[in-house]
């Protein structure tokens, strides 16, 4: 198999839960070699959701294609040893809490010291500045903070938030977002020599996927987003609760009407269906299938705003809903498909895997663990056809190659032995 783009480059990983290892695996299907370096015992998520010790589903899925270097980073000698292993290191990542990476001398500053063409990746919760710059932060509170989860609408039942639990969005984002960094970085190195720090927040990500409702532009906001706000400043002054502030914000949010008609789920006769027209030819065909006559909010002169547009548009949306109830999901998803529409039956994630569409783009992959034994797991993002990507390997057992790793950096077997009799390093069991 040819060589993925970064092969040759290697990754020294320092990281826990989700954006910084997602970087790492991105990093390693497009060929690097990713040395996670985790603390004595490993990184305590190996332990989240385990069914067997230390490698639950979790860890693996965001640590495979990586080896395992146990190193004591709280000791002076954990530290330099890290220090002797950076020279051959072509990329950092980090996204500990901003300043536990200086406490631990991995800081950019200490490193680049040592190697200054470094490609360092600085992963936070809320940046590097302001006041909640050293605040711990985790992906629900990114999506709180940033407005992401009150942008979804939902409310439980006793009228508590509810965050996007399908994923860590904001935490993948970071993941995928600093790993561009880093290609681009490298390219700009393999040009000038010169080496960078990448820097990526939970809040950087969460505020760019709704760029889109945050932004402000005056002519807009004047009409929808204005007058939103004004009510929800009214309700908070007067007490008003989390659910009451949702239903205002998403009764303002009523501009484009076809959306709200055709870019929606429905309750087919055996289960949930979604409609996801952009266009008008698209929504055409849809009022074709649905046979629906009348219905015209692709007008020109239609006013989404218009009190009797909007009682017509709650109208037409039963309509559907009635329509949809009355035959089965496979009925409509392939009407809908003759149609040339987009549409797609409401799947489970646990059933996807053996999913046709996904068995046919080769998304799952095969693995063996070395613990767990064979498994499939989602494979690379994306696909090269000159430097292809691939999962190279199953997540790593504790330390599984601390020994080996500390050969290839250079160090004696007598040194290695010594290190690891200090318990300044650790080999798996």
């Amino acid at each position: 198999m040819r060589a993925g783009a970064l092969d040759g480059i290697r990754v020294l990983e320092f990281s826990v839960v989700v954006a910084g290892p997602v970087c790492g695996v991105i990093l390693g299907d497009l060929g690097a070699d990713v040395v996670k370096v985790e603390p004595p015992g490993g990184e305590p998520h190996r332990r989240n959701r385990a069914v067997v010790p230390n490698e639950g589903k979790l860890f693996q899925n965001f640590n495979r294609g990586k080896r395992s270097l146990i190193v004591d980073l709280g000791s002076e000698e954990g530290r330099a040893l890290i220090h002797r292993l950076v020279p051959q290191t072509d990329v950092v990542v980090v996204n500990y809490r901003l300043g536990v990476a200086k406490r631990l001398g991995i800081d950019y500053e200490t490193l680049r010291a040592i190697r200054p063409d470094l490609i360092y990746v600085e992963s936070t919760g809320f940046g590097t500045r302001g006041r909640l710059a050293e605040f711990p932060a985790s992906d629900i509170v990114a999506q709180a903070y940033s407005g992401l989860m009150a942008g979804e609408g939902k409310v439980a039942e006793g009228g508590e938030p509810l965050a996007l639990k399908a994923g860590a969005w904001a935490d993948y984002m970071t993941g995928i977002a600093t790993a561009m960094g880093v290609t681009t970085a490298l390219y700009h190195r393999e040009r000038t020599g010169e080496g960078q720090k990448v820097s990526g927040s939970l809040l950087r990500s969460a505020m760019y996927g709704q760029g889109h409702i945050t932004m402000r532009e005056p002519i807009s906001d004047s009409v929808v987003r204005d007058a939103t706000m004004a009510k929800i400043d009214e309700a908070r002054a007067r007490g008003a609760d989390y659910r009451e502030v949702i239903d205002i914000r998403m009764a303002g949010r009523e501009l484009g009407t076809q959306f709200a008609l055709y870019y929606n789920g429905y309750q087919a006769r055996d289960g949930g269906v979604v409609l996801g027209a952009l266009t008008k030819a698209n929504r055409d065909a849809m009022r074709e299938v649905l046979g629906l006559e009348g219905e015209n909010c692709d007008d020109p002169d239609y006013d989404a705003l218009d009190p009797v547009n909007l009682a017509e548009a709650d109208r037409w949306k039963q309509v559907i809903r009635d329509r949809i109830a009355e035959r089965t999901v496979a009925e409509w998803v392939e009407a809908f498909e003759a149609a040339g529409t987009p549409v797609s039956p409401v799947n489970l994630p646990e059933e996807m895997s053996d999913d046709p569409q996904v068995a046919a783009e080769g998304i799952m992959v095969e693995l063996e663990h070395e613990v767990t034994g064979p498994q499939r797991v989602v494979g690379p993002i994306i696909e090269l056809s000159e430097t292809p990507t691939r999962a190279r390997r199953a997540a790593p057992p504790v330390g599984r190659h601390t020994r080996e790793l500390l050969r290839e950096f250079g160090l004696a077997e007598d040194e290695i032995d010594a290190l690891v009799a200090s318990g300044v390093a650790a080999e798996g069991a």
